[in-house]
């Protein structure tokens, strides 16, 4: 069993590929949810945008490389088609791109049955993308009881729902 310093020593070393990604998903589930690891595109800017939004919200963050981004997404249970240019751990769920820290609170908080939330692409405006409060964007569950993905969220529009 992964325990937290062998998942830290694994992320913070760079020897992070897919042969390791398994031992990754155990090693999140571990994570609590006050910490969050990201997982960001090397040399993207927003990327680091989003996880110092995440410190300013009063997360412990760590940030490592993804080193081949397809397959380390896909073993956390991402599905391609909502992937972004960052994935976060925390609490055991995954945050794929550029959550808003309400909808990712309120997952932390609710402890809904889905493998975590996505925000598709890099919206103009989302977290680490320009921060605007009223731009308008859907964020999906995916995982557990939503396997086909649906609307977790609807940013700039109104509340996280969890159900």
């Amino acid at each position: 069993m992964t325990n937290r310093r062998a998942f830290l020593t694994l992320l913070g070393g760079g020897a992070l590929t897919s042969a390791f990604t398994p031992a990754l998903a155990n090693a999140a589930s571990a994570l609590p949810g006050n910490k969050i690891h990201v997982l960001a595109a090397p040399g993207c800017g927003c990327c680091h945008a989003w996880a110092d939004l995440a410190r300013l919200h009063g997360y412990d963050v760590t940030i490592s490389d993804l080193v081949e981004p397809d397959a380390q997404k896909s073993a956390l249970g991402v599905p391609l088609r909502l992937a972004s240019c960052h994935t976060a751990l925390s609490g055991g769920y995954v945050f794929e791109g550029h959550v808003p820290f309400s909808a990712l609170a309120a997952v932390l908080r609710d402890r809904p049955a889905i493998t975590g939330l996505a925000v598709p692409g890099m919206p103009v405006g989302s977290p680490g993308m320009g921060d605007d409060p009223n731009a308008r964007f859907d964020v999906i569950a995916f995982g557990g009881d939503a396997a086909d993905g649906r609307v977790f969220y609807r940013a700039g529009f109104e509340a996280p729902f969890a159900g």
